[in-house]
């Protein structure tokens, strides 16, 4: 079957409360109605990118998910695999931001549309149609008493020739460090392309080495590895090489959130064009880069010809 389809993830998308003011949540009274998720930030990076995306969500029949679907649809995502459900309230955060541009996320998801959807909703025909499957810790947590769904997902992908991306995005307000480590790392051996933090890495493994954590995802046999360090830049690896790609300066540091987003559309993006491995983490650093100087979680995602022409330098 033709790979119509660069890129399939899975997971919520919801509504982002955007602080007006920055500063502790409880002293912010005025916020802005944004689009965010994770999985959903990830298609809209690569959307944005020029790479043919696909997202399998469930939102609620509402105002809030109607505005959600509308936006996905708006950056040129295939939302066939999404449906708006009713009884169903569609996920809703808020977001704190602190003068550095640091900041938390509170989230408002209980009981999320996205938990209605079975093995029976993933599709052999449209998960073959992909070149990458991208899953996230985030989906994981959610369904973290019933990770069939995922399982499924990765079988299909494995059946046709379809790359497994894996970014375990771990939020400890959904599960415990133990349960995230138990259930993710059961996910690493059937992992292509692992994009992780390093903190998440390093509570994955139980090391903060860095050499020994490569030593370890290697193991596993995954083929591509990229660890994400903010500040100091990246590492990336193959079977075959490291990159130790150092930060890219940017004027000023407004909001963080969706940064990583940006780094995984990148990088996926490289390796989908079979560009050398250095290139692919100079690409992705710039992309990630270039999302923490503008407010929202996917505004600042920019499109291929905006990277191109960036004069943001590397460090």
């Amino acid at each position: 079957m033709k790979k119509d389809l660069d890129v399939i993830t899975i997971g919520d998308g919801m509504v982002t409360m955007n602080p007006r003011s920055k500063g502790p949540l409880r002293h912010v009274n005025e916020f802005e109605r944004k689009v965010g998720g994770a999985e959903l930030n990830l298609a809209i990076g690569c959307a944005r990118l020029g790479l043919r995306t696909g997202w399998i969500s469930r939102l609620g029949n509402d105002e809030f998910g109607k505005y959600v679907y509308h936006y996905a649809r708006g950056e040129g995502i295939d939302v066939t695999q999404v449906e708006l459900l009713e009884s169903y309230a569609t996920s809703v955060n808020f977001k704190e931001i602190r003068e550095d541009g640091s900041g938390r996320t509170f989230y408002y998801r209980a009981d999320s549309p996205t938990l209605t959807i079975s093995e029976a909703d993933i599709h052999a025909d449209y998960i073959k149609r992909s070149r990458v499957l991208h899953i996230t810790g985030v989906f994981s947590a959610i369904r973290k008493d019933d990770m069939s769904v995922i399982r499924r997902a990765i079988r299909l992908a494995k059946e046709h020739d379809v790359l497994v991306s894996f970014d375990p995005n771990i939020r400890l307000r959904l599960w415990s460090k133990e349960e995230a480590r138990a259930a993710l790392t059961a996910l690493l051996p059937d992992v292509d392309i692992l994009l992780t933090g390093e903190e998440e890495a390093a509570l994955l493994l139980g090391t903060g080495d860095l050499d020994e954590m490569l030593a370890e995802f290697r193991k596993y046999g995954i083929s591509r590895i990229a660890i994400k360090q903010g500040e100091r830049g990246c590492t990336v690896a193959s079977r075959q090489e490291v990159i130790r790609m150092p930060a890219v300066q940017v004027p000023q540091v407004v909001d963080t959130v969706g940064a990583g987003d940006g780094f995984n559309a990148g990088f996926l993006l490289g390796h989908l064009r079979d560009w050398p491995l250095e290139r692919i983490a100079a690409f992705a650093n710039k992309v990630g880069s270039m999302v923490v100087s503008v407010s929202g979680d996917n505004e600042g995602l920019p499109y291929y010809e905006e990277v191109e022409a960036s004069e943001i330098l590397e460090r």
